[in-house]
């Protein structure tokens, strides 16, 4: 079986035991997803659910409103059931969950892929104010939110081993080469036909610009998580993170970031003239 008809596999598996309750709302149950994810006991997944906790808590979201204690049926034999303890589990539960699981395994991986980008996808669609905004409106918002992600970035990356401004571009450079095909930060920058002092990320459109935020967050995560130390390791898990995220583009069917267009406008050109149109008239004489 191949890699694409494996991840599809999964894919259909974990929608397989999605739920949604009386109200709409979607969620997994944590005995089943323990079976999916291939553990063979359900003790053994209990500490992973503990430790997606302490993610959800370290990441400012209440743990309640994504990890749940409920009771379950289950069959002991000849007809007859009892319940058990579980717990209810929202998408972005599921996700921590499977952050936390071993990605050598191809249901895990799959899992991370599945999750991560169906999560981002959900808070995209849940956000109405969002999808009602401009394209220039979306990307001066992405822009703004991946700046604060690479200061966060930057920090982690540092804490690993990346030291130096040398050091971080080139880190940076192993996150654009995975998510771009082999393409670099010049070979991006020549390719949208900037000058020099231009920056790439002030001249991409707002899926692009969604992408290189997935990567960004998803890499702070994973070095942190992982407690990548050295600089080479670094930029491997850098680059391992770009392709992931470029994998999953590709199964989901869009378009290769260096495949998209350039903005007529750049990030600077629009906040030009969102603040002429801000600022306020003349006083007549």
């Amino acid at each position: 079986m191949t890699d694409k008809r494996i991840a599809q596999q999964h894919h259909a598996t974990f929608e397989g035991i999605r739920h949604v309750d009386a109200d709409d709302n979607e969620f997994w149950l944590a005995r089943q997803l323990a079976n999916v994810l291939d553990y063979s006991q359900y003790r053994h997944f209990v500490p992973v659910i503990e430790r997606a906790k302490d993610a959800c808590r370290n990441s400012g979201q209440a743990v309640a409103d994504h990890i749940e204690d409920v009771l379950t049926m289950v069959d002991i034999g000849s007809g007859a059931k009892r319940q058990v303890e579980d717990f209810r589990l929202s998408r972005y539960a599921c996700y921590l969950i499977v952050q936390n699981g071993d990605p050598s395994k191809p249901v895990i991986a799959n899992g991370q892929t599945y999750f991560a980008m169906q999560t981002r996808r959900q808070e995209l669609a849940d956000d109405v104010k969002f999808a009602q905004l401009s394209e220039d409106d979306k990307r001066l918002a992405i822009r703004n939110e991946l700046a604060t992600h690479n200061k966060h970035l930057a920090a982690a990356a540092k804490d690993a081993g990346v030291e130096t401004s040398l050091d971080y571009a080139i880190f940076q450079d192993h996150g654009y080469k995975g998510l771009y095909g082999g393409l670099g930060n010049k070979d991006i920058h020549a390719r949208k036909g900037l000058k020099k002092s231009q920056k790439i990320l002030d001249h991409m459109g707002s899926t692009e610009l969604a992408a290189n935020l997935f990567r960004a967050t998803q890499t702070e995560e994973k070095l942190r998580r992982d407690q990548v130390q050295g600089k080479h390791q670094a930029n491997r898990t850098h680059f391992a993170v770009g392709r992931k995220v470029r994998q999953t583009i590709s199964e989901l069917g869009g378009t290769m970031p260096e495949n998209l267009p350039k903005p007529d406008h750049s990030i600077q050109q629009i906040e030009s003239a969102k603040k002429k149109l801000d600022k306020p008239p003349k006083e007549p004489r």
